[in-house]
């Protein structure tokens, strides 16, 4: 258990690590949408969510920027939460997936970013975050 009890004094470095995981896939999913930006509303992609795909396209690359760099990481981390939440609750109610499917792609991969961004907004950046420099934090 001594090598277990050794490993806090590590806890900045797995913030930064949590924090450069979660930044990568929210900059790798966001940076796509901003080609909808010249799109138009069809059957496919009615108005209201060409708007909504618009403002995530705007929302998770800032938010990832934020994380990665450790800027405002916990304002951050929360965008990236409510960001989370709404696409689970169109994975349930519109998808009607359910959290693990059989043959089939779930929500429990929304979850993990979920619960990762969540911690980054309690915890903060860490000591290798801009929040440090900038602010004191």
């Amino acid at each position: 258990m001594g090598f277990f009890v050794s490993l806090h004094h590590l806890s900045d470095v797995a913030l930064l690590i949590l924090r450069l995981a979660l930044g990568a896939v929210f900059l790798v999913h966001g940076l796509p949408k901003r080609g909808l930006w010249s799109a138009q509303p069809s059957a496919q992609m009615p108005a209201g969510m060409l708007t909504k795909l618009r403002i995530l396209s705007i929302a998770e690359p800032a938010g990832a920027l934020g994380v990665i760099f450790g800027f405002l990481t916990q304002l951050a981390a929360l965008g990236l939460v409510i960001v989370m939440l709404g696409a689970i609750t169109f994975l349930i109610t519109k998808a009607h997936r359910k959290f693990k499917e059989a043959n089939a792609p779930g929500w429990e991969f929304e979850f993990l970013l979920l619960v990762i961004a969540l911690a980054l907004a309690i915890m903060g950046g860490g000591k290798y975050a801009l929040d440090r420099l900038v602010f004191g934090i």
